[in-house]
């Protein structure tokens, strides 16, 4: 699996139920930052999935996770990861930076419904699926 989330990867063993090796980048010896320059969360999971196919030969499963805030028009989306930091907060990837730039754009703001969104895809058959769940915080 095209990542180093070892949450991730619990969740993903866990729901095969172990019938399958899934190995993450970091047991594969993979230490490569994978771009992800796609507008949505499919097209990085493709990505990371093909690049994990072309580089290294094998199948992979990736996926790209995004917040969709509803008062803030969609938004972080696809950019979640960076978020605080194209917004003055914080370093790319700095999920605490992320959370209080979230925070303060939705101060004083009442509807705060927010989707979790998971694009992921298979390399082997090239299937790219989508998964929402809807989670007041």
């Amino acid at each position: 699996m095209a990542t180093n989330n070892e949450h991730k990867l619990r969740e993903v063993r866990q729901m095969l139920d172990h019938n399958f090796l899934i190995k993450g980048l970091e047991e594969i010896f993979c230490y490569d930052e994978i771009r992800e320059t796609s507008d949505t969360l499919e097209g990085n999971a493709l990505q990371k999935a093909h690049y994990m196919h072309d580089r290294y030969g094998v199948d992979s499963f990736a996926d790209d996770t995004g917040l969709e805030v509803d008062a803030l028009n969609g938004e972080p989306g696809v950019y979640t990861a960076r978020y605080g930091c194209m917004n003055g907060y914080g370093k790319s990837h700095d999920a605490e930076a992320n959370m209080q730039c979230l925070l303060d754009k939705l101060k004083g703001v009442e509807n705060r419904v927010v989707t979790i969104t998971d694009g992921g895809v298979f390399q082997n058959c090239n299937s790219a699926g989508k998964r929402r769940e809807r989670v007041p915080f």
